[in-house]
Parts: structure tokens; sequence; C-alpha cells
């Protein structure tokens, strides 16, 4: 953020140094003083080729920052725009001859003009680097999420994308200025990041399941306890689970009885017949039947 800070800044000084005429990308058009005047020729020379070289820039922050697209061989592209406009301001600036202070001038205008189209350049570069970092860490999230990809594949691929993007967004004569090595390093940090993140939510769901686990291994073992305790108190229960219902004819009640682990248990019941009245007054039968008499039968092994 610092180094962007600075570029942005120096991007800035640079267009307000003439309040004459602007290009869109503001930097000085400066059109010179007495031809007499070698300095000012000079700046008349740079300023016409920074004019030149402001169109091409303007196509690239046009995408780059307009539109939010990444512009492939960026590094190549900046490098042409860059040496284009020193080449012309060699073969257009007049001779300096063996006037050293001329000489000085010179390479301080070369100089000049060289960084007043590089910190525009940086700018965008910054912002494709941050477009090609976002990218990858989609690429990594999605690679993750996949069951054939490992976490620790998926970080390899991301991080392999990103500097192979960057590397070709890179000026080959831009100098140590044109670096992508923290950005890696952010990116690499922030996958760090999700994949513990990751982790630890992993092992809380698998935390949750072992303790569910325990929970129901618990209540298992109090269940034979309770069963140990009731053939104490009991003695060994019956495999038998017997259980019979009776309705007593022309009533509303019913008689239920069940034997189970060695326990009978008796129930008298009103329950209203509510198909009586379509079965005739004496049902289909007069005696005990399949219509009033129920019964079942559980063995247990």
């Amino acid at each position: 953020m610092a180094r962007f800070l600075r570029f942005a800044l120096a991007f800035c000084l640079v267009a307000n140094t003439a309040a004459s005429s602007r290009s869109a990308w503001n930097l000085p058009l400066v059109r010179g003083g007495d031809a007499s005047d070698y300095a000012g020729q000079l700046e008349g020379v740079k300023a016409t080729c920074l004019e030149k070289a402001s169109g091409a820039m303007e196509e690239l922050k046009r995408a780059i920052i307009d539109e939010g697209s990444v512009v492939a061989g960026f590094g190549s592209k900046a490098d042409t725009i860059c040496n284009q406009a020193l080449e012309e301001f060699a073969q257009n600036a007049p001779d300096a001859g063996d006037d050293s202070s001329a000489a000085a001038a010179y390479d301080r205008k070369l100089e000049e003009l060289e960084a007043a189209i590089d910190a525009p350049l940086q700018v965008l570069y910054l912002r494709q680097l941050a477009i090609l970092r976002e990218q990858a860490l989609q690429k990594y999230r999605a690679a993750s999420r996949t069951s054939g990809s490992s976490e620790y594949e998926a970080m390899l691929q991301a991080d392999s994308q990103f500097a192979r993007d960057a590397e070709e967004a890179t000026r080959d004569g831009g100098g140590e200025d044109w670096e992508y090595a923290s950005e890696r390093s952010y990116l690499q940090a922030v996958m760090n990041n999700i994949a513990e993140s990751g982790k630890k939510a992993v092992d809380i769901q698998m935390k949750s399941a072992q303790q569910q686990q325990t929970a129901m291994q618990f209540l298992q073992s109090q269940q034979q306890m309770i069963q140990q305790l009731q053939m104490q108190l009991y003695g060994q229960t019956s495999p038998w689970n017997v259980g019979v219902a009776y309705r007593i004819p022309d009533t509303n009640f019913n008689l239920q009885g069940s034997y189970q682990q060695g326990r009978a248990n008796v129930q008298l019941s009103c329950v209203p017949d509510e198909y009586a009245p379509m079965l005739g007054p004496n049902g289909f039968t007069n005696g005990v039947g399949p219509g009033n008499l129920g019964l079942s039968l559980n063995l247990s092994v």
C-alpha cells in the first residue's frame, strides 16, 4: 500500500507541473520556450513524448481500471511504451555538444521522462496484480472444494498461476520497483488462513460426532445397567411378550391384558364402538369371535 501511494503521489506531482494544457492522464504539455534556451527545448520535446505515450497508457487504464480486466502481456506493452518515448526523445532532442551543463540537463530530462511514464504504469501494474491475485484465490477456493484435489495441491496450483501471470505483467526494464513478491506473499497468507479455517471447521464436526457417539454409548450402558437391575429384582425375564384384548358384546367395555418381561398387566377401558349400528343388534356373532377378540404374541430371543 505504501508503494502504491508513493507511485500515485509521483503521478500527481508530474500531472500538476504545468497548467497550460493536459492530456487524459493529466500529463504536462509544455511547449518549450525560446529556441536558444536548451532546457526549454528539452522540456518541449519531453512534453510531446509524454503526450504521445499518454494515449497508449489511456487504453491500458480503460481495460484494467474501468473494465477490471487483465491485459495480456502487460509487461511487454509497458516496456514498449516507455522505450518508444525514450527513443523519440533521443531522436528529437537538440544535441548538447561539448557543453557539460547541457549534457547534464539532457540526462535530467531523460530521467524525468522515464519517471513520468513509469509512475502511472506502475499504478496499473499494481492494480493488475490485485486482479490476478483475486483470480488465483477464486481458483484455489474452487479447487479445494472438489473431492479430487487436496488443500495443498489447490494451493500450489493457485500460487503457480499467480506467479506465471504476474511475471508476464512485470516490466523487464522496470527495475526493483516492478516486483510481485509482496503480493504473492499476501496471497499465500490468505490461502493459509482459509485452509486453517476449513481445518478448524472439520475438527469441530469430528469432535461433535465423537461427542454424539459418546452420548449414545453412555445411554446404551445405562440401559444395560437398568436391565441388569431388573433381572436382580424380578429374576430372569421371560422372552415371551403376550397381549390380549376382548370387547364385551353389546357394551362399550374393552378388556386388555398383557404379559411382558415377567410381569402381567390387566386393563379395563370404556371405548365406544362406532361401527356397532352397522353390524346389527348382535354384530356378526353372538359369542367370542375374531370380531371382538384380539391377540398378539412377541418372542424375544
